[in-house]
């Protein structure tokens, strides 16, 4: 059901109450339609945000609508549902409105050289409820706002990105759906992060519905020096087919391919496919999630060109943090510190 439907919805229920008590909010709602014609979701979330305003808590104004003594012959259908959506509308378009993220970023290295090549941008959320990105990006796509979230965080990141280490580049993660947006080249044209310093990772699998618009938006940013990364593998013939076409500079595998590649036999023979794979096609092979120093030192040998993890480095939002990342890593010397903290074992299963 489309938002529009959805705050029609609410508003055939707010407005069919007869209870005087309701008079003065029914008011302010036809007053808001009004001054909204033909986009009832405007007038609803700018009455709902005028209600917060007044009354500090969105939650608090939605209850009280839940409360204006509709009988239920007189709610619409799955008024409970939409009640629900207009709720995420007002809380992610509050969030934009104040600009409530910001951005941590993880340092990738470059595993020949032992020194960072580039950083992953992570968004975090300033919120009441810690809720976790994740959460707060499905919450999004769910009444329709995905894009728009996803570019504040693409310009948050942009911004904070003043502040790394120069010639580093940057991964931003977006969906593939977002990369037909209009908004995606405009954004180029309003960071001062330079396109070849940037580089789009890809959070779920190309539709195939869409692959040809989506090669179709992307590549001529490609020619301008934008570069493409896919996040972890997808198994099938089409999927290694679709590599091949699309290229893409960097191909970042989690743990389920190299996880405890120091002590199995047959996770150090898929990580070495992917070496060759990646080497024949010329893309970047990035393992994410390294946790010991056994399995960095293993896939260092293997000839993995790139890697990032909690052993290597906890994402930040501080800039002295960043600063840091200058220096050279040293195996050996997180090899003591590993000892040093937990006495000789190995460190947690905590996911960068």
């Amino acid at each position: 059901m489309s938002v529009r439907v959805q705050a029609w919805g609410i508003i055939a229920a707010v407005l069919a109450d007869t209870d005087p008590s309701g008079a003065a909010v029914r008011q302010r709602l036809s007053n808001s339609l009004d001054e909204n014609p033909g986009v009832p979701e405007r007038a609803l979330l700018e009455y709902l945000l005028e209600t917060r305003r007044s009354d500090a808590n969105t939650e608090e104004t939605l209850e009280s609508a839940r409360e204006m003594r509709l009988a239920p012959h007189a709610m619409p259908p799955r008024l409970a549902e939409q009640l629900d959506a207009i709720r995420s509308v007002s809380r992610i378009s509050s969030l934009l409105a104040n600009q409530m993220l910001m951005t941590a970023f993880q340092p990738i290295y470059g595993l020949a050289d032992k020194t960072v090549v580039g950083v992953e941008a992570l968004s975090r959320f300033v919120s009441d409820d810690g809720a976790a990105a994740e959460l707060w990006f499905a919450e999004a796509a769910a009444v329709g706002l995905g894009a728009n979230l996803e570019f504040s965080a693409l310009g948050s990141a942009a911004l904070a990105a003043k502040d790394l280490p120069p010639g580093l580049y940057v991964s931003l993660n977006i969906s593939p759906t977002s990369c037909l947006d209009p908004r995606l080249p405009e954004l180029f044209d309003h960071i001062h992060l330079p396109i070849d310093r940037v580089v789009l990772e890809l959070t779920e699998t190309i539709p195939d519905e869409e692959y040809a618009q989506f090669i179709a938006a992307i590549n001529p940013l490609r020619d301008k020096g934008l570069r493409i990364a896919i996040d972890d593998t997808h198994s099938g013939a089409g999927a290694l087919s679709r590599m091949v076409h699309l290229r893409p500079d960097f191909l970042k595998v989690g743990r389920d391919v190299f996880g405890g590649v120091d002590n199995d036999g047959l996770q150090r023979a898929l990580t070495t496919c992917l070496v060759d794979f990646t080497g024949q096609i010329g893309t970047t092979l990035v393992a994410e999630g390294i946790e010991t120093v056994g399995e960095l030192k293993v896939l260092t040998e293997l000839g993995i060109d790139a890697g990032q993890g909690y052993l290597l480095g906890r994402p930040s939002v501080r800039p002295q943090d960043w600063a840091s990342w200058n220096t050279k890593l040293d195996p050996d010397g997180l090899d003591r510190q590993l000892a040093d903290r937990s006495g000789g074992g190995a460190t947690g299963s905590e996911p960068a």
